[in-house]
């Protein structure tokens, strides 16, 4: 059996360089010989989240400066005489003195470290002080808000007042970060993604694997006004699926990232166009003006589906599905509500209709916090 490893300060300085990078727990243990469960507590214990640098205070006694005490101890100095070198007050020689040991036990480098060891007092976090705040913070949690629409809504509905509001940094510390107390640990099951621990925004890359569409339009040929959002029904569409070989389509409009869920009982182009069209019969034509897919084979048939409802078909770049942001977000806010793994050839439309619901009735930072539903509201009024 291999000798137990004590990670001396330096190395934990190269894990969290590293773990901020993206790379995975192994790969770090690699750095020491060791298997990844040998520094996993170094994370789990804030949470993911890298400790912030301890730093001395400005007007804090240096090292220097007590080892001038304690040579003046040492001299038999007064108290006042030992405070004219460094400067300083001769009441925080006095205290120095006190607090450690006295005359007759100060050493210069104890004290030093002593002092530094009782420096280390966690601040009490704003959600365990104000226990009315972490309730609604918790309340809205469950109801799978973020913590940054949480954090949004709070000052929204409360402007002026300080107290209620809180960052969305601190709901995720809090969060992450156990030993603050105000938030439980169940509540992480709520988050669109329900990790243990913070990871690196460079952890993962989504891959996607592209089919080649015949007579696909090019999403550079859009309108102006879809790609600047200027004018509502231009909509994104993505395939989401879940185990079984089942499939839903998800469409979100541009302008008020309004969402909705289409069932649909195969993967294949002729089902997944069928469904579409007859969802978009649904819509007034005001709001649905255009369609823009990633290159996935389900909508080869995309030709039918515009002559069907004169709805003109756009198609993301290869390897680019960024293009269509809202719709890529949207899914990932989806997979709160329906998990990879879930079979979703169970999932009726009365319950997606209901999914999608609860999705644009929570606020959106990119809406000023308002929500999707109020904003597509306003503009069915706008049309009728």
């Amino acid at each position: 059996m291999r000798p137990r490893i004590y990670y001396s300060q330096t190395q934990k300085t190269l894990m969290w360089d590293r773990w901020e990078k993206g790379e995975t727990l192994r790969q770090i243990a690699q750095l020491f010989d060791r298997n990844h469960s040998s520094i996993q507590h170094i994370f789990a214990e804030s949470g993911g989240i890298r400790p912030p640098r301890r730093r001395r205070a400005v007007r804090a006694l240096s090292l220097a400066e007590r080892e001038e005490i304690s040579r003046g101890v040492v001299a038999g100095h007064s108290v006042r005489a030992m405070a004219v070198a460094p400067g300083r007050a001769p009441s925080t020689i006095s205290r120095e003195l006190r607090r450690n040991g006295g005359r007759g036990d100060y050493r210069a480098h104890h004290a030093d470290e002593a002092t530094w060891d009782r420096a280390r007092r966690p601040k009490t976090c704003k959600l365990a002080q104000h226990r009315v705040l972490a309730w609604q913070v918790a309340s809205k949690l469950r109801r799978q808000w973020s913590p940054e629409q949480i954090a949004g809504w709070l000052k929204r509905v409360h402007p002026s007042d300080a107290s209620r509001q809180v960052s969305h940094e601190t709901i995720y510390r809090t969060l992450y970060i156990q030993s603050r107390g105000a938030l439980k640990k169940e509540l992480l099951a709520h988050l669109r993604r329900t990790r243990a621990m913070r990871r690196s925004r460079h952890h993962t890359q989504k891959t996607d694997n592209h089919g080649r569409i015949v007579g696909a339009v090019s999403i550079s040929e859009r309108p102006a006004t879809a790609e600047d959002r200027a004018v509502p029904g231009h909509w994104e569409g993505d395939l989401v699926f879940g185990s079984h070989n089942s499939q839903i389509a998800t469409l979100v409009e541009r302008q008020t990232r309004y969402v909705m869920l289409v069932k649909a009982g195969g993967k294949d182009t002729e089902t997944v166009v069928n469904a579409l069209i007859r969802h978009a019969r649904r819509l007034p034509k005001e709001l649905y003006r255009s369609l823009t897919w990633d290159r996935g084979k389900e909508l080869a048939a995309h030709r039918r589906f515009t002559l069907a409802t004169d709805i003109q078909v756009y198609f993301c770049d290869p390897h680019k599905p960024w293009q269509r942001g809202s719709n890529e977000n949207t899914n990932g806010l989806l997979r709160q509500y329906l998990p990879k793994g879930l079979d979703l050839s169970g999932i009726s439309q009365a319950q997606l209709d209901a999914i999608a619901r609860r999705l644009n009735e929570r606020p959106r930072k990119t809406l000023a916090y308002e929500t999707p539903a109020e904003r597509y509201r306003r503009c069915v009024a706008s049309i009728s």
